[in-house]
């Protein structure tokens, strides 16, 4: 990233651990928050993902800052026998297990609290991996996509939902209006935490979206690497291959 973006500016916490608070603290919020401020748009992305991922028909995936569980369970459809969910926050997990026991997920879906940065799995072990709304968090994004790369299976598939900014007129000033004025008062209405909202839409703006991105993922070693952008460009799903 060209500036580096915190939740909290007069904190002395590092990146990751600030990060780590603010989603303890908006985990009860952040699912309906999630549906408020994308107007339900996030869920078509995430199924849109759901398919890329079916179509290499893994066995085994892992669903990287996987938050409160919305991909992983939605990726039960693509027919995979274990699906790993790792998020830094403990508080966003545990709203997710509750949504995986109501379910009746647990033989399928195991949410692991996990840096990754410093991934707890060998080297080759996924045969899929994915993450939504999560790269931007990352306090050293090309060490999390070395890891990334480094657990995932040759031939498996790598696959990225993160938001943009659009590029064309009107949608590129509807985008800044809407994100610098009315995301954040969202966030405060409803949320504990006025700084997170904020943050979020903050790091949004300056995270390296489309071909600067996917310039990142082949200096990683990824190959086959596109992007797919979404909703007037709002919103990208990338794709890579190891």
């Amino acid at each position: 990233m060209a500036k580096k973006v915190i939740p909290y500016k007069d904190s002395e916490l590092g990146k990751k651990a600030q990060v780590t608070k603010m989603f303890d603290t908006i985990s009860g919020s952040y699912d309906g928050l999630n549906r408020v401020i994308s107007f339900g748009i996030d869920i078509k992305w995430r199924n849109r993902v759901v398919d890329i991922i079916k179509a290499s028909r893994p066995k085994t995936i892992l669903d990287i800052a996987t938050g409160t569980g919305d991909l992983a369970i939605n990726l039960v459809k693509t027919g995979a026998e274990s699906i790993v969910g790792l998020d830094i926050s403990p508080g966003m997990l545990e709203v997710g297990k509750k949504k995986i026991e109501q379910k009746n997920l647990n033989k399928t879906i195991e949410m692991v609290v996990g840096d990754s940065e410093n991934l707890p799995f060998s080297d080759n072990s996924f045969d899929a991996i994915t993450v939504a709304f999560g790269v931007r968090n990352f306090e050293n994004l090309e060490k999390g996509l070395a890891e990334i790369y480094r657990v995932l299976a040759t031939g498996g598939t790598f696959a990225v939902l993160e938001t943009s900014v659009p590029t064309n007129s009107p949608y590129k000033q509807g985008y800044g209006f809407y994100t610098k004025n009315v995301l954040p008062v969202i966030g405060k209405l409803f949320s504990k935490d006025r700084s997170a909202y904020a943050y979020l839409s903050e790091s949004a703006s300056v995270f390296p979206h489309g071909e600067a991105f996917n310039n990142i993922l082949r200096k990683i070693g990824f190959i086959e690497v596109e992007n797919k952008p979404q909703t007037f460009g709002v919103a990208s799903i990338y794709i890579a291959k190891k």
